[in-house]
């Protein structure tokens, strides 16, 4: 096995063992839908990130990143690398193997960049690189996640009334956004989330063309789910796909069922407007999303993220 900077001569070939790892990802994950335009390739080759694994002048792995993410997650001075998904991919056979040696390789350039934060998206369901990287230093941190449009079965509750959110109340969601901010500082999530402020948040809802399913209790708006465009994954681009990017209720008012009927709520909504798939993404270090989400989602992609000694980057 050869490791080489991963160049435009590789492009073609790293295609091919994309679709194919992600088909392999559908098969276990039939909510996934099928892919006809697949990102564009080129920027990680010219950026100089990635490198590639040959084997007799073919290539049998990759691993590239889009970029440096500076002052990662609000942490001052930290610069972090993601490969996302599409961007890094190996053949089934040696498959732990050729993504040892592509990580090692692949480290180094990040390293070198001053990057002290590293992180891969791996499928769900390939354990063997995750087993890999596990033994590398990396751990869980993200989670996507898809379903259908089919009917979730959530309890009723009196006291309560669900519906679509009207624009013009609009900036009643600001505060509980907040609240879901604030609620990330604690243990075991330890992020550290800005609070935003109202321009940002209406600008944000304007550009996104927010979906909001809500929750009212006494007249007030108790409990929140958002949908979006932005699914942070390339299948965004698909039509008939959408992405849950927020949900927050009200500690007094948890454990009734009011999240799931507001799940269920906004997924007939966007059933009735044409959807066929629903995706979410969320933290697997916050107890209270992975339990929620996990039970009508379907995984299909782990995040995994590795933090190196800044001081090796420093004297290097």
């Amino acid at each position: 096995m050869q490791i080489v900077d991963f160049t435009d001569a590789h492009i073609e070939q790293a295609e091919n063992i994309a679709k194919q790892n992600y088909e392999t990802e559908r098969g276990f994950v039939p909510a996934l839908p099928p892919v006809d335009q697949w990102p564009d390739f080129s920027p990680l080759a010219e950026n100089n990130l990635g490198v590639a694994a040959l084997d007799g002048g073919d290539v049998i792995g990759f691993l590239c990143s889009y970029g440096v993410w500076n002052n990662a997650w609000d942490i001052p001075g930290l610069r972090h690398i993601y490969s996302p998904m599409g961007a890094n991919g190996a053949v089934p056979k040696n498959r732990a193997k050729i993504y040892a040696r592509l990580y090692q390789a692949a480290g180094e350039k990040w390293a070198r960049v001053g990057a002290a934060s590293h992180g891969i998206c791996l499928y769900a369901h390939d354990t063997e690189s995750q087993a890999q990287f596990f033994r590398y230093g990396f751990g869980m941190r993200t989670v996507d996640a898809i379903r259908g449009m089919d009917k979730i079965v959530a309890p009723a509750y009196a006291g309560y009334d669900f519906s679509d959110l009207a624009e013009e109340d609009i900036l009643e969601i600001l505060p509980l956004e907040n609240m879901l901010k604030y609620g990330f500082i604690e243990s075991p999530t330890f992020m550290y989330k800005i609070p935003g402020d109202e321009n940002e948040f209406l600008e944000n809802y304007c550009n996104c063309k927010s979906i909001y399913s809500v929750a009212r209790h006494d007249g007030k708006i108790i409990a929140f789910i958002k949908a979006e465009h932005d699914g942070q994954t390339f299948i965004q681009d698909n039509q008939g796909y959408i992405h849950i990017n927020a949900a927050f209720c009200l500690p007094e008012h948890r454990g009734k069922g009011i999240s799931k009927r507001l799940l269920n709520l906004l997924v007939q909504e966007l059933k009735r407007q044409g959807y066929t798939c629903l995706g979410v993404d969320f933290e697997s270090i916050n107890p209270s999303a992975y339990g929620f989400w996990s039970k009508d989602f379907n995984a299909y992609t782990y995040g995994v993220v590795r933090r190196i000694d800044e001081s090796v980057i420093n004297n290097r």
